[in-house]
């Protein structure tokens, strides 16, 4: 791809925050060398999922192999945007579907996203006063701490520092106001009572996964789908049964840049 088609898709992308390159078939290095054209690949904290010969990719995937899950199986269970305990969270995130999982010729396991810039600009004056100005403090473990379950990788999620970032994100290339806090991973906000914090986080984040803010994405395989995480949140669906309906993605999160 030359830089003018690249341009192209990067100022779709700055414009739409999802897109989707339909009907791709990639090696490995393709894949990694064209997400770089967005920003340095990022590094994943749960390793135990990384592609055994390209640790670049991180596999979200429902197959076993000698009883072992080869992927994250249950990504995306939950309101979210990618790496958010990060200090410096990733700009985008790739996901190439290797395989899609079928019954009786539809394809299951959509995505929905929901607009977190749109979300903000609907809020009420005084919602927007409100949190403006916030530090809201991120956990990768907080959500799972209320589960009462445990899994190898919760012992990595502890060791994850907490961060901070504001509670309105202005986005880093187009200037556009972004809500930035999830249930469950945002746990308090700086100077502010603990229950307080979660309250008004919970009610904002409830916000933004409306209907009018949505676009739900049915997959094909060979789409390379790319989404902003600082424009959007993103759900799964797990619509489909383990381990018969097989589901295999290639996951690669690049360009982190420091809050603001």
């Amino acid at each position: 791809m030359d830089s003018d088609a690249f341009s192209e898709i990067e100022d779709l992308f700055n414009e739409r925050s999802v897109l989707c390159l339909r009907g791709q078939k990639v090696t490995e290095q393709e894949y990694i060398a064209f997400a770089k054209r967005f920003g340095s690949v990022e590094e994943i904290f749960m390793s135990d999922f990384a592609h055994k010969s390209y640790p670049e990719i991180f596999l979200v995937s429902n197959i076993k192999e000698n009883g072992q899950d080869i992927g994250h199986a249950d990504a995306g269970a939950v309101w979210h945007t990618d790496m958010s305990y990060t200090d410096r969270p990733p700009r985008a995130t790739l996901l190439y579907a290797v395989e899609v999982p079928v019954r009786d010729g539809i394809i299951l396991g959509d995505t929905t996203f929901a607009s977190t810039a749109a979300a903000y600009d609907a809020l009420p004056d005084e919602t927007k006063n409100k949190i403006e100005g916030l530090t809201v403090v991120h956990d990768v473990f907080g959500r799972r701490a209320k589960t009462g379950t445990h899994t190898q990788q919760d012992d990595t999620r502890k060791k994850q520092p907490k961060v901070r970032h504001p509670f309105v994100r202005t986005h880093p290339f187009t200037g556009r106001k972004c809500l930035y806090v999830s249930p469950g991973e945002c746990i308090g906000i700086e100077g502010m009572d603990d229950d307080e914090a979660v309250t008004l986080i919970n009610e904002v984040a409830e916000t933004i996964p409306q209907e009018c803010f949505q676009h739900i994405h049915k997959w094909q395989t060979g789409d390379i789908l790319i989404w902003d995480n600082c424009a959007v949140q993103h759900l799964a669906s797990f619509d489909y049964k383990w381990p018969q309906e097989r589901r295999l993605m290639w996951r690669m999160t690049v360009g982190g840049t420091a809050s603001a």
